[in-house]
């Protein structure tokens, strides 16, 4: 039967009641009906949850980074590159999901010219299970926009039947925090952004967010996408063994055109400039020539 929505199961015994029911009615020709709230068929099944992880290669945070002289981009040749460190997080939380029980496999996916294959062989050795490869090559790679990439991860997702999507929530080379919206609206998933707390309850998933205001709590039903945020976790250094097995393990390989995916950019950067250098300061006697000299620069 089904009471307010709930499937509710009855089940006839005759042995005594062990342990509080939800609810028991009186006994028929010695028997006790025993009612079991049984929970409504869930749209994902946690045993089979696949996750999909998004890994971007980017230039290494500890790395200065230096404009081209024609300023039409940054210099990337000869640059040491290294996962997006929100992209690691991503990763780390996928990986302890499925430690948990809670996740059957973890994908982590990477779009861009060959050398992601590194960050992708990264992402194994942390504990994904499989690594697709989209591969976009140089100089079309530099055009890639948030908007292709979600594109990708959106006919990615639908191939590989993915219940949970995990991305960083922004990448530290252009900073757009647009990929996980994108891929949640192409799919018309729920989302979850600036994650810092996620925990999976059946079909659904409570996650507390970075909010201005301090933390908001949400649950969302799955499938769903999640951005993760700094304090969501921290990324678990990989092993040495676990580094060797990632070198040997294959990597799934596609590009746009395989997954009719168009990537074509629509947006065009007109030039990259380094920061305006800041003016050294000098020092004053007093309250006066302070004065003075800001009403020389027009400031008073």
């Amino acid at each position: 039967m089904t009471v307010h929505g709930v499937e509710v199961k009855q089940v006839l015994t005759s042995q005594p009641l062990l342990t509080p029911q939800p609810e028991k009615l009186g006994d028929s020709h010695g028997q006790r009906s025993i009612y079991h709230l049984i929970r409504p068929p869930a749209t994902v099944s946690n045993m089979a949850l696949r996750v999909l992880v998004g890994c971007k290669r980017v230039i290494d945070y500890a790395v200065k980074v230096r404009v081209k002289p024609d300023k039409t981009g940054v210099v990337t040749d000869g640059v040491k590159h290294s996962m997006n460190p929100f992209d690691e997080i991503a990763i780390e939380e996928a990986v302890r999901l499925k430690e948990k029980k809670v996740a059957s496999e973890v994908v982590a996916i990477s779009c861009g010219p060959k050398q992601c294959q590194e960050t992708l062989r990264t992402a194994l050795a942390m504990g994904a299970d499989r690594a697709i490869h989209v591969e976009v090559p140089e100089p079309e790679s530099h055009t890639l926009e948030p908007l292709g990439v979600a594109k990708i991860f959106s006919k990615l997702a639908k191939d590989e039947d993915v219940g949970l999507i995990i991305v960083g929530k922004q990448a530290i080379d252009d900073d757009c925090n647009q990929t996980g919206q994108l891929t949640a609206a192409l799919l018309d998933w729920p989302q979850a952004t600036f994650a810092s707390e996620i925990t999976v309850d059946g079909d659904s998933m409570k996650v507390i967010r970075e909010v201005d205001g301090g933390l908001e709590t949400i649950k969302v039903n799955m499938p769903a996408v999640v951005s993760a945020d700094l304090r969501l976790n921290e990324p678990r250094y990989a092993t040495l063994p676990n580094i060797m097995k990632a070198k040997k393990k294959k990597i799934d390989v596609k590009t746009p055109a395989d997954l009719g995916v168009d990537i074509s950019p629509r947006t065009e950067t007109l030039s990259v400039e380094d920061p305006p250098v800041r003016q050294a300061g000098s020092k004053v006697e007093d309250v006066s020539e302070l004065v003075e000299k800001l009403k020389s620069h027009g400031f008073v």
